[in-house]
C-alpha cells in the first residue's frame, strides 16, 4: 500500500515548541519541524529510517517529496499533539 501527500494544506496555527520531541511518533500526521539550521516547515513523515526521514513538505502551495538526516532536526511537534496512551 503506497501513502502519498495528505490532500488539504497543514494547519494554519503554529503548534508550540515541545521540550523533547520523536518523530516516530508524527507518522502519518501534519508535523511541525524546527531544524537545526533554517526556518521551520510543516512536513508529513510517511517512512522513518537509521539516517533518513521521508514524506511531504508544505511549500506555501503544494506538498512535494522530501527526505531530510534526522541529525538536521532539532524539534518536532505533531498535529495535533500526541498522547502516550
Amino acid at each position: 500500500m503506497a501513502y502519498g501527500p495528505p490532500t488539504s494544506p497543514p494547519p494554519s496555527q503554529f503548534p508550540l515548541q515541545p521540550y523533547s520531541t520523536y518523530i516516530i511518533d508524527c507518522m502519518y500526521q501534519y508535523t511541525y519541524v524546527w531544524p537545526t539550521q533554517g526556518s521551520p516547515y510543516w512536513f508529513y513523515p510517511t517512512r522513518v529510517e537509521y539516517g533518513e526521514i521521508s514524506g511531504y513538505r508544505w511549500n506555501g502551495f503544494d506538498w512535494v517529496f522530501y527526505g531530510i538526516d534526522p541529525r538536521y532536526i532539532d524539534r518536532v511537534a505533531c498535529y495535533p499533539t500526541p498522547t502516550l496512551y
